[in-house]
């Protein structure tokens, strides 16, 4: 198998486990929010600096830490994370995981948008369809729902800005999230303290599952790593969204979750958004593609 299909593989394995997550989280429903996500941060940074360690990196971790730019940008990023880790694992918990994988659609989209105020990137006119459809699907079902979709909204807009904060850090995948937790550990393991143990003591499964957070949060990362090397960018984020769609057909078919008109509504103009998105992004990958191959060609001719 070609480099490029073993990435393939690999980031379609990454959005299988983040978009069955909810069915883990689902099931520590008795457990709190903040204490599934003070065991996710600490088994999460036990995960990752056992990784560091086997490839001889651990030394790096204060490297990342060691200047005031990637201090303030690696506190942005662990108070979004931190952010949208919460309100996920709430919203599954608490029958809202249709609203979450609405989030994970918009998310893109907000990126983008984002990108262009931040960074000064160019937004096309196919591109602006596609924010503008996300925001008339945020419209619509805040009319129907007579109040705007937070859960979404947070959700979508936390993990946006989280993107740009990463933008700004010339870290690894790897070093950047373990500084991340490792930031958000004082509070875990407050909360790990004064709850007696957040969970972990009220059964040999409980203690299992939580524990294995750390793996189910690494793991992906890892594949995602792998192949966003292999990987064309516009094939990655198109394969993105299998992580949403499965999350979606979790809340409705496995939790029975409501799905009301308006929902279907909203949905289907995320859907068009996804779609005319993607469609963008595959067609300036393309272009680029052609334009490489025409500058490697002239500099042939040239030698």
């Amino acid at each position: 198998m070609s480099d490029a299909g073993k990435g393939i593989l690999a980031m379609i394995a990454a959005c299988l486990v983040w978009g069955l997550s909810g069915i883990y989280y689902k099931a520590l429903s008795h457990v709190p929010p903040e204490q599934v996500l003070s065991h996710r941060a600490l088994w999460s940074f036990l995960f990752f600096s056992g990784v560091l360690l086997f490839q001889g990196r651990i030394g790096v971790l204060g490297t990342a830490l060691s200047t005031k730019r990637n201090a303030v940008f690696l506190v942005l990023a662990t108070a979004m994370i931190s952010l949208n880790w919460f309100v996920f694992i709430s919203s599954v918990q608490t029958g809202h995981a249709t609203e979450a994988s609405l989030g994970y659609y918009i998310f893109p989209l907000l990126s983008v948008l984002l990108g262009r105020q931040v960074f000064s990137e160019r937004l096309t006119r196919t591109q602006g369809a596609a924010v503008g459809l996300a925001a008339l699907a945020v419209a619509v079902l805040s009319f129907g729902l007579g109040a705007a979709p937070l859960i979404p909204l947070v959700l979508g807009g936390s993990f946006a800005l989280y993107g740009v904060a990463k933008k700004q850090l010339s870290l690894g995948p790897v070093v950047s999230v373990t500084a991340e937790v490792l930031l958000i550990l004082p509070v875990a393991l407050a909360v790990i303290w004064l709850t007696g143990g957040a969970g972990f003591l009220g059964s040999t499964a409980d203690a299992a599952m939580l524990a294995f957070s750390g793996i189910l949060t690494g793991l992906p990362l890892i594949l995602f790593s792998y192949a966003a090397k292999r990987v064309r960018l516009g094939t990655i984020g198109v394969l993105q969204y299998l992580n949403p769609t499965l999350q979606f057909l979790v809340a409705v078919l496995v939790f029975s979750e409501p799905f009301t008109p308006w929902h279907s509504a909203a949905f289907a103009l995320i859907w068009s958004a996804v779609a005319v998105f993607s469609f963008s992004a595959l067609r300036q990958e393309r272009a680029s593609r052609r334009a490489a191959m025409a500058a490697t060609g002239v500099s042939a001719q040239i030698r």
